[in-house]
């Protein structure tokens, strides 16, 4: 389908600082929900009224996306949601670590060490099974990530997952197109890593490590858009939860399996 957001396109080569994470991000709302707008965001005096309660400064790139999204809960409020600011605590590991996102059951947390607040967008570090591991460079990386896998969990029959074959996991980045965003480990611990991004029109796409039996996750904009992803990556190669898609009538894009 002409317009269709597709992340992999809108990301290009990367995000390499924090504006390029915002303007992707509302690239990303506007192509899947709708535009940001004033009063999407929490307000400067919340964020001030919170940080003395705490009794630090948030660093730059965090109060960035509290002021840009903090209101917008189908944004980062579904699986491992980002903390309310109301929420927003310091775990006793590593020297301190500020958490500001959850597990949904609050078997881990992702956070930025207190003594890495002096940074403008320091690293996000996250409580495996193995103990706090570093998650991604950059706070404003770690709320691209956010807003793609909250919205990939999010709720409706919009969503699918399968295990993959070993003779598959290899056809995934010949199917779709790669997102630039750097491998990074899933909380659980190494046996699901690396966690690696996929897009097309109107899809996104999550493998969860590199090995037999591996994840993959998809989230289509339309029924449509899942049952293309489906027939993409076959029955005979992959077991999709549920019922699978077998319509091909109508398919919003038509070149999914010759990328």
């Amino acid at each position: 389908m002409v317009g269709d957001f597709d992340a992999a396109e809108a990301m290009h080569a990367g995000i390499s600082d924090r504006s390029e994470a915002w303007s992707f991000i509302r690239a990303f709302a506007a192509g899947w929900y709708a535009p940001l707008a004033d009063g999407d965001g929490v307000s400067e005096d919340e964020l001030k009224q919170v940080e003395g309660q705490l009794g630090l400064s948030l660093p730059t790139a965090l109060r960035e996306a509290y002021l840009l999204f903090g209101r917008r809960p189908e944004l980062f409020e579904h699986q491992d949601p980002m903390l309310p600011l109301s929420e927003l605590f310091v775990h006793e590991d590593l020297g301190g670590v500020l958490c500001f996102r959850s597990e949904n059951q609050g078997c881990s947390f992702w956070g930025v060490r207190l003594c890495d607040l002096g940074q403008a967008d320091p690293p996000v570090f996250v409580q495996s099974r193995e103990g706090w591991r570093l998650f991604m460079e950059r706070v404003s990386l770690a709320c691209v990530e956010l807003v793609l896998s909250e919205t990939l969990f999010s709720d409706g029959p919009l969503y699918n997952a399968c295990e993959l074959p070993a003779g598959v996991v290899g056809e995934v980045p010949r199917l779709f197109q790669r997102v630039a965003l750097p491998d990074y480990p899933m909380w659980t611990g190494d046996d699901e890593s690396p966690v690696r991004w996929f897009s097309a029109p109107g899809l996104l796409l999550r493998q969860d490590g590199l090995t037999a039996e591996c994840w993959l996750h998809v989230r289509g904009k339309t029924l449509a858009h899942l049952s293309a992803a489906c027939i993409t990556v076959p029955g005979r190669w992959a077991q999709w939860q549920g019922t699978e898609p077998t319509a091909i009538d109508e398919l919003p894009f038509s070149a999914v399996s010759a990328r």
